[in-house]
């Protein structure tokens, strides 16, 4: 069974992918003055729980040093707060504003436009079901980023 599940994922989130993908976005083509790679940041972040800047340098494969003047342009845009975390005030911590979270929707490789019409050919009990399950998918891609 688990082979068959790993089959299935890789077989049908390339599908997904490939209905609702646009082409890159460019910083100047958009008013959010965001590149490609600026705008993958905010996509692995998140409204709801901070990230630390050493575990997402990690995730993108990138040298935290290398990521500090991303993080530190992004928050003078207002995408990002980065701020002393809770449990320890001498960590850091990223979080995605709305205002970034707007940013992230008009920069997505995922264009609003296809998702919407995709979700729409499901029943609403459907988009619930499809909705729990990628959040469940990506809960345990975020717990797998944590195992490192």
């Amino acid at each position: 069974m688990h082979d068959q599940l790993v089959f299935e994922i890789q077989r049908l989130y390339p599908q997904i992918y490939v209905a609702c993908h646009i082409g890159h976005v460019r910083a100047g083509s958009t008013k959010f003055s965001l590149s490609s790679n600026g705008a993958s940041i905010l996509a692995h972040l998140s409204l709801r729980k901070g990230t630390s800047p050493r575990s997402l340098a990690s995730h993108l494969g990138v040298a935290p040093s290398t990521l500090s003047a991303a993080i530190k342009r992004l928050a003078q845009l207002g995408y990002i707060a980065n701020t002393p975390k809770a449990t320890d005030r001498r960590q850091r911590e990223l979080w995605l504003t709305e205002l970034g979270a707007e940013a992230m929707r008009t920069t997505s490789v995922l264009d609003a436009k296809r998702v919407a019409q995709l979700v729409e050919k499901l029943l609403p009990r459907e988009q619930k079901i499809a909705l729990r399950g990628l959040a469940l998918l990506a809960r345990a891609a975020a717990e797998l980023e944590d195992s490192k």
